[in-house]
């Protein structure tokens, strides 16, 4: 286990694992994006060793994204239909933010510099906060403790994929150009202003809820961006199909990737993003894992060729 801003890294390694070929019983509501130059990073001030600027233009073609991340009864009906084992499961464990591990559970390990993780044996996507907190799991929440492999194998079954940087920019823009968040420019607050799903309060200790959630949010939650889109920044992290790269000639960027081998971008934030901490519920905002992490932060969305 290794740290990492928005999470810990697992680094670990599983044998590959396939699917058992079955048909997609499911629909997905989805949104026509129309084919661009798209924005990519931004022109506003950004984490700049995370590789949000300077901005760039990247040739798009239209595609189709579902309007919300993949919700646990999506997920479930995936897992039914194939028997698909998610990779926290295998490994028996998993990360759990420290104000959501179950009393029963007692002492837990956690990682340097990010004492608020802690390792969970039986936290899984089904239970994601470890065992006997199903509750933690509603049909209409994005579903999470699920790795880029995860994501990936979902993709397949539902004839999709995971989005590039790019199409996730473009579609989190909702035609709004270079602006900061799915709706605008106003950012959020502690106080008054709550447009999505993150952190008021003190991190890591206190959260007033004062946007109505503790942690995962319904997918459907908060209003849409110029696309139709719930949710693109705030309540999950989303799972993108490129590796985490940052083009930077600075010395401690090239150390900081060096330690994060085969590592896969994420974008959007979470509902444990305070701009205190980690100002990344931004759509220029990036962040990178190990491909067999999971956490109760994390999910995805899917896309579809037209």
């Amino acid at each position: 286990m290794t740290a990492n801003c928005c999470a810990p890294a697992r680094n670990a390694t599983l044998d590959a694992q396939e699917a058992p070929d079955a048909p997609c019983t499911i629909k997905f509501d989805a949104a026509d994006i129309p084919g661009a130059k798209a924005l990519v990073g931004t022109s506003n001030p950004g984490i700049a060793d995370d590789g949000e600027n300077p901005p760039r233009r990247v040739r798009v073609k239209p595609f189709r994204i579902g309007i919300a991340a993949v919700t646990n009864a999506k997920f479930r009906a995936f897992t039914d239909a194939t028997g698909y084992v998610t990779e926290a499961e295998r490994f028996g464990w998993s990360f759990v933010f420290h104000t959501d591990v179950p009393e029963e559970v007692g002492h837990t390990l956690g990682i340097d510099g990010l004492e608020w993780w802690r390792r969970v044996d039986g936290a899984h996507w089904r239970t994601p906060n470890g065992p006997k907190t199903e509750d933690a799991a509603p049909d209409d929440h994005p579903v999470t403790q699920v790795s880029w492999a995860d994501a990936q194998a979902f993709a397949k079954w539902a004839g999709g994929r995971l989005p590039t940087e790019a199409e996730w920019e473009h579609a989190a823009r909702g035609g709004l150009g270079d602006v900061p968040y799915p709706w605008g420019e106003a950012a959020p607050d502690d106080t008054e202003n709550f447009p999505c799903n993150i952190w008021q309060g003190q991190f890591p200790h206190h959260n007033t809820q004062a946007d109505g959630w503790h942690s995962t949010a319904p997918v459907r939650s908060f209003e849409t961006n110029g696309y139709g889109l719930y949710n693109m920044v705030g309540n999950v992290w989303e799972w993108t199909s490129e590796p985490f790269r940052i083009k930077s000639l600075k010395k401690q960027v090239k150390q900081r990737l060096a330690a994060m081998p085969g590592y896969k971008l994420s974008k959007g934030g979470s509902f444990l993003c305070h701009r205190s901490y980690c100002f990344r519920y931004r759509i220029a905002a990036r962040s990178g894992n190990s491909p067999d992490s999971a956490a109760p932060h994390h999910g995805f969305r899917m896309v579809w060729d037209t």
